[in-house]
C-alpha cells in the first residue's frame, strides 16, 4: 500500500499538469510515464553500479555508457551522462527542459536494444507535450522522491494514477474496476505453468493482476531461474491497437516486475492475428457495441459465428486462441446471454455444446458507472472441442462493495468473496434452490430454452401473497373515521 504522503505527491503532480495546460487524463498519465521511464533507467543503472563496485567488476550492459550518444533527431552528439535523471534533475529549469525535451526523450524513444525495449519499442509516435520549464521542474521534483526500484510500491503508485485517470471521467472506458479484475483472477487461479493472454489489454489490468496473483501464491517457485525467466518473458501476453495504451500497459507491467512482456500492437480480430491453440488462459473485458465489416475480420472467427459484433467475435477469438484445456474468463454485455440473432445463438451453442461452459455470473448494471450503466456478466469456460458442459453455475451478483450510482462510494454489501468461495466449491451448490443467489442448471434445460444464459430465465422469484381486507370492511372504517372527524370539528367550533 502506498502512503498518504506518496498519494499527496502524486495528487500534486497531477494538479501541476492541469495548471500547466494538460487536462486530458490519459495525456497526463502518458507524459508521467515518459518521466517514470527516464528515472527507472537511471535508478536501475545506479543499482548495477553499486553492485559492480562491491564486486570490483565493470557494469554489465549499462544503459548509459561511456562517451557520447548520437541523437538522431538533431544529428548531434550528447554525452551519455547528461541523459541521466540524477544529473539533469539538478540543472536550472531552462537547461533541464532542453535536455529532457530534446535529448532524454529522444533517447528513450530510440532505446531498442536489450530487455529495456519492452516499453521503448512503442515510443515511435510518442510526443513530449510539457511546454513549460517551470511546470516540468515541479513535476520532476515530485517524481524524484519515488524509488523506481521498489516495484511493490511503484506498482501501487501506478494503479493509484490509473484510478485517478478513471475518476476524472476521461478515458475511463480503458479501465475495468480493479476489484472486478481481482475477482476474475481469483476465480480462474493462474499458475506459473500458464501462458496468459488479454487480446484487448488496454492498460494491462488483467495481465498485471495475474502477475500479482502469481507473485503472491508462488513466491518460493519464483526463486528458481527457469520459473523466473518464464514469469518475466513468457508468461504474459497482450495486444491492443492503441499505442498510447500499449505504452501505459508496458510501464504498468514493468513497475510490477515484468521486464519483458509480450506486448504487441495488433488488431486481434483481423487476419493479422494468427494465434491459434496458443494460450492456456484468457482474461479480458473486450470492447462492447463495436461493429466490423466482414472483410476486416479473420475468416476463422466468422466460421465460428458469422457476425459483425465485436463482443461476439472476441468470444470466438478466445475459443480459437486457447489450447485444449485452456480456460477463459471474460466480461460480456448482457446481450450476449440472450440475443436472438444468428450470431448470438451460434456463439452460445459453440461454448455450451463444443466447449465446457462452467459459470455465468451476472453483475449489477452500476459496476461500470459513471461511464456506462450497461448490464454485464462474466462467462467462464474451458476449451475442449468435444463438449463437456454438464451443469452451469449461475450467480446473481447484487453488490460489489460500492454503491451502484455514479459516485461509487464504498459500502458494506459485497458478494465478491461469496462468489469466489462458491465457485471453488461447486459440489456444495447442488442442493441450492433457484430462489437463492446461486444455483446449478442442467445443460439439457439450457438447450430447451434456446441456449439462453440470462439468469432470470432460470431464477425462481418468491412472491409473498398479500391478503387485503374486504372492500365493505374498508368502507365501514372510512365512514367511522369521517364521523369521528365531523364530531371533532363540532367540538372545536363550540370552543371558539
Amino acid at each position: 500500500m502506498i502512503t498518504g504522503e506518496i498519494k499527496s505527491s502524486i495528487d500534486s503532480i497531477w494538479d501541476t499538469f492541469w495548471t500547466g495546460g494538460i487536462t486530458n487524463s490519459i495525456t497526463i498519465l502518458e507524459q508521467m510515464t515518459y518521466l517514470f521511464f527516464m528515472k527507472m533507467l537511471d535508478d536501475a543503472q545506479k543499482t548495477k553500479e553499486a553492485n559492480a563496485t562491491i564486486m570490483g567488476v565493470a557494469v554489465k550492459e549499462p544503459t548509459f555508457k561511456e562517451g557520447v550518444w548520437r541523437n538522431p533527431d538533431t544529428d548531434r552528439d550528447v554525452p551519455y551522462n547528461t541523459l541521466r535523471w540524477s544529473v539533469f534533475k539538478n540543472k536550472e529549469a531552462e537547461e533541464m527542459y532542453r535536455i529532457i525535451s530534446r535529448d532524454a526523450f529522444a533517447f528513450i524513444k530510440n532505446l531498442n536494444d536489450g530487455k529495456d525495449s519492452s516499453y521503448s519499442r512503442f515510443m515511435a509516435n510518442a510526443t513530449f507535450l510539457i511546454q513549460n520549464p517551470r511546470t516540468l521542474t515541479k513535476i520532476v521534483e515530485g517524481i524524484d522522491g519515488l524509488d523506481m526500484n521498489n516495484r511493490d510500491t511503484m506498482g501501487d503508485v501506478y494503479e493509484y494514477i490509473l484510478g485517478k485517470m478513471a475518476a476524472s471521467g476521461n478515458n475511463g472506458q480503458f479501465r475495468t474496476p480493479r476489484h472486478i479484475i481481482r475477482m476474475m483472477v481469483e476465480l480462474i487461479k493462474p499458475t506459473l505453468q500458464d501462458t496468459i493472454c488479454d487480446p484487448a489489454m488496454g492498460s494491462a489490468g488483467f495481465i498485471v493482476e495475474s502477475a500479482k496473483y502469481i507473485q503472491e501464491h508462488y513466491k518460493s517457485e519464483l526463486l528458481k531461474k527457469t520459473n523466473a525467466e518464464h514469469y518475466k518473458n513468457g508468461l504474459l501476453h497482450g495486444f491492443d491497437t492503441d499505442t498510447t495504451m500499449l505504452r501505459i500497459g508496458a510501464m504498468n507491467l514493468m513497475l510490477h516486475g515484468v521486464d519483458n512482456p509480450d506486448i504487441e500492437y495488433k488488431d486481434s480480430l483481423s487476419t493479422d492475428n494468427t494465434d491459434e491453440n496458443k494460450y492456456s488462459l484468457c482474461l479480458a473485458n473486450p470492447p462492447f457495441a463495436g461493429s466490423l465489416a466482414y472483410d476486416a475480420v479473420s475468416k476463422s472467427l466468422l466460421s465460428i459465428t458469422k457476425t459483425k459484433k465485436t463482443e461476439l467475435l472476441f468470444m470466438a477469438l478466445f475459443v480459437r486462441m486457447l489450447q485444449l484445456g485452456g480456460r477463459c474468463a471474460s466480461i460480456v454485455p448482457d446481450g450476449v446471454l440472450f440475443g436472438t440473432s444468428t450470431g448470438h445463438m451460434a456463439i452460445r451453442k459453440e461454448i455450451v455444446d463444443n466447449q465446457r461452459l462452467q459459470a455465468v455470473i451476472s453483475m449489477p448494471s452500476g459496476v461500470f458507472k459513471p461511464y456506462t450503466g450497461v448490464s454485464t456478466a462474466i462467462l467462464i469456460f474451458t476449451k475442449t472441442n468435444a463438449g463437456g458442459t454438464d451443469k452451469v453455475w449461475f450467480y446473481d451478483m447484487k453488490a460489489d462493495g460500492f454503491s451502484l450510482d455514479d459516485k461509487r462510494n464504498p459500502i458494506a454489501d459485497n458478494d465478491i468473496a461469496d462468489i469466489v468461495a462458491r465457485f471453488h466449491n461447486l459440489e456444495a451448490e447442488v442442493e441450492r434452490t433457484r430462489k437463492e443467489k446461486s444455483f446449478l442448471v442442467p445443460v439439457e434445460e439450457i438447450r430447451e430454452k434456446d441456449y439462453d444464459l440470462s439468469i432470470n430465465k432460470y431464477k425462481e422469484i418468491e412472491r409473498e401473497k398479500i391478503e387485503y381486507e374486504a372492500s365493505d370492511v374498508i368502507m365501514n372504517r372510512i365512514e367511522t373515521l369521517e364521523q369521528e372527524i365531523q364530531q371533532a370539528i363540532l367540538e372545536l367550533k363550540k370552543m371558539i
